[in-house]
């Protein structure tokens, strides 16, 4: 097993890169899950149905044209292409992409700290993972 530091992650919401100005992200993938349990058994019996996922991201704000709010805040409501390199940008990386929902868009500012945002993407439709 290789370790991999999350520092060299990198993340492309429609085209435009937020890498810079992004602390933290995840990714959550999840399917329905359909009772079939029928008469007789003893115990529950479960099938699994559509999956679905989500994915978030956050970091420090930035009030630049190439800003997370400058990016994300038109985009409320609108399916774009997120991009997604786990281990960094380099040939033989790793790379995923999918089509995402930019579902919500949050500032919060602390009185004794740095400004930072988050948004909320739900997934729609299949991640395509290739190698870069």
């Amino acid at each position: 097993m290789a370790f991999v530091h999350g520092k060299d992650t990198y993340l492309s919401l429609d085209g435009n890169d937020l890498s810079p100005f992004t602390k933290t992200s995840s990714i959550e993938q999840e399917s329905d899950e359909h009772d079939v349990t029928t008469y007789g058994r003893d115990d529950y019996v479960f099938t699994g149905g559509l999956r679905k996922g989500s994915f978030s991201m956050g970091g420090v704000y930035d009030n630049t044209d190439s800003g997370p709010k400058a990016v994300i805040e038109p985009l409320i409501g609108a399916v774009v292409t997120l991009i997604r390199r786990a281990e960094g940008t380099d040939v033989g990386l790793p790379e995923e992409s999918v089509d995402v929902l930019v579902k919500k868009y949050t500032e919060t500012n602390p009185v004794a700290d740095m400004i930072t945002w988050s948004c909320e993407l739900t997934i729609s439709g299949t991640i395509t993972r290739t190698v870069q």
